[in-house]
């Protein structure tokens, strides 16, 4: 499959994701868990940014005009993508904790191959677990079994694995990204 095909029309030379950014209170807590406990790599940090005069963190970033990016860090997830994590400090910050139904929450998710060794790994490592992990038997997603937990600081995560597949890639003519199938 070309480039063309696999990317349809759309944004000019889309290639993949490289990114997710995410805000956390902490940003020593937040590398800790990434690496740490994950197993992430941490490839470097920078910061602070901040214009105490200007307009630039409105423009840019569409923040508070004195919005501050203390700190940031970047890590890669395994074969996946990176994450970029921020501490930032804002006038008008707000703390909340959305759950998973509400508008604008997300989660994470990171692909494991023994789902019940990684649940086990977490607990002893204090993380708790929701219900879990679920094998998924009908629909597209037959095949995969999902588990998911919550960072220290309340971020939504997930644990997903799907070692043969999922049922929708029989039918499928856009197959999502799949570690056991790097050319997919």
């Amino acid at each position: 499959m070309s480039q063309t095909q696999l990317h349809g029309t759309g944004l000019p030379g889309l290639v993949g994701q490289d990114h997710i950014g995410l805000t956390v209170p902490d940003l020593d807590q937040a590398l800790d868990f990434f690496v740490n406990v994950l197993g992430c790599g941490h490839a470097y940090s920078f910061g602070p940014i901040r214009d105490p005069d200007g307009d630039f963190m409105t423009a840019a970033l569409g923040v508070h005009p004195r919005a501050e990016i203390r700190r940031a860090a970047l890590v890669r997830i395994g074969f996946g993508s990176n994450v970029e994590l921020f501490e930032y400090a804002a006038p008008d910050q707000q703390r909340f904790q959305p759950k998973n139904s509400d508008i604008g929450a997300f989660h994470l998710a990171l692909y494991v191959t023994d789902i019940d060794a990684a649940k086990a790994y977490l607990e002893s490592h204090q993380i708790a677990c929701r219900l879990g992990p679920i094998p998924i038997g009908e629909g597209p997603n037959a095949g995969q079994s999902i588990l998911y937990f919550q960072a220290p600081w309340g971020l939504d995560m997930e644990l997903i694995s799907y070692p043969g597949g999922m049922a929708y890639e029989k039918t499928a003519t856009t197959i999502l990204w799949n570690p056991n199938k790097p050319s997919a």
